[in-house]
C-alpha cells in the first residue's frame, strides 16, 4: 500500500516528532523494520543506517557535532510511489563555531503504508 499525500504528511510528521525526540520505539512505528536511512552529508561522510542502534547513534553523533541544526524551506513533492523533501540547513559546528549552508534533497520510498528508505543528499551553498 501506497499513501496518499494526505497520508504521507502524516507520516513526515511523526517521522520528523520522532526523529527530534530521539524516540526510536516512535521512529519504528513509522518505519518499516528493516528500514534503510542513506546519508551523504555534502562534505565527506556517507553512511548507511539500518536498525534502531544505528539511527540513535547517527544521531548523537549529530547532537555532538552541531551546537545547533536548523532546517529551512522544507518542501515535500510526492510522486506516485516517491516523495522528495527538498530543504535548506544551517548549522553550527560544535568545536569551532563554524557556520555552514547547505542545500538537500530527500528521497523517500514506502512499503506497506510506511517508510523504507530515506536517501539524503546535501551540498555546501
Amino acid at each position: 500500500m501506497i499513501p496518499s499525500p494526505t497520508e504521507r504528511g502524516e507520516l513526515f510528521k511523526r517521522f520528523a516528532r520522532a526523529l527530534f525526540k530521539g524516540d526510536m520505539d516512535a521512529l519504528y512505528h513509522v518505519v518499516t523494520p528493516d528500514f534503510l536511512w542513506s546519508f551523504h552529508d555534502g562534505l565527506a561522510v556517507t553512511k548507511s543506517l539500518r536498525g534502531p542502534a544505528a539511527v540513535a547513534a547517527h544521531l548523537d553523533e549529530q547532537k555532538a557535532l552541531f551546537s545547533a541544526q536548523r532546517f529551512h524551506e522544507v518542501v515535500y513533492h510526492h510522486t506516485g510511489d516517491i516523495s522528495f523533501m527538498t530543504f535548506r540547513v544551517s548549522e553550527t559546528v560544535r568545536a569551532t563555531g563554524e557556520q555552514r549552508e547547505q542545500r538537500g534533497i530527500e528521497r523517500y520510498s514506502f512499503v506497506d503504508g510506511r517508510l523504507a528508505t530515506k536517501d539524503v543528499y546535501r551540498k555546501p551553498l
